[in-house]
């Protein structure tokens, strides 16, 4: 945006140098048409006009000038924008995939989510309804996780060691008991890999 503010600042710039110039270019033309018209016979107007003439010549080349520096500065303006235009287009067009990527994530998740859903309600018919209650209380007290998995005598929930004493309690419960972690309260999942 300031490029371009820039960019039309210096075309007005332009505009205007080019119009001065314009003037003291016909300013010019007309007291020249005076001096070769014959109209001015006095000496003294002639030297005047003639001095004129030379003064309008020099502020016409000084114009010129100015017109040509700010032509310079207009088409370095015009590089910045169009460079900074392009790179605009190239930051929008990678929102637009990142956004599309993101949707069709959303997308899958989504899905996925109604799958676990639907897994959850058939698991839950058999599943007694004390333990649901119990999971269901725990994941709400925890950020979302009310089970973790027993790996290598570690809580996975909150990656803490469990002591040996709760570790021989946990060896010599029913596999059908409940056991939970001593230091975040989560239901233990035992597996092969538990360290028992």
């Amino acid at each position: 945006m300031a490029a371009q503010t820039e960019e039309s600042d210096t075309a007005r710039e332009q505009i205007k140098a080019e119009q001065d110039v314009d003037q003291v270019r016909q300013r010019a033309s007309r007291d020249q048409q005076r001096l070769d018209s014959g109209a001015v016979t006095s000496p003294k107007d002639l030297e005047n006009l003639q001095r004129e003439i030379a003064s309008l010549a020099k502020r016409q080349g000084d114009l010129e000038d100015v017109v040509l520096e700010i032509m310079e500065r207009r088409e370095s303006a015009q590089e910045r924008a169009a460079e900074l235009t392009e790179r605009v287009a190239s930051v929008e067009s990678k929102i637009d995939d990142a956004t599309a990527r993101r949707d069709a994530a959303f997308e899958t998740l989504d899905s996925e989510a109604a799958t676990a859903t639907k897994e959850r309600e058939v698991l839950a018919g058999v599943i007694p309804a004390d333990l649901i209650k119990l999971y269901d209380k725990l994941r709400a007290q925890q950020g979302g996780v009310g089970a973790a998995k027993l790996y290598q005598r570690t809580c996975q929930g909150c990656r803490q060691e469990l002591a040996i004493t709760d570790i021989n309690e946990i060896r010599a419960a029913a596999p059908d008991t409940v056991v939970r972690c001593e230091n975040c309260r989560r239901i233990l999942v035992r597996t092969s890999e538990s360290g028992l």
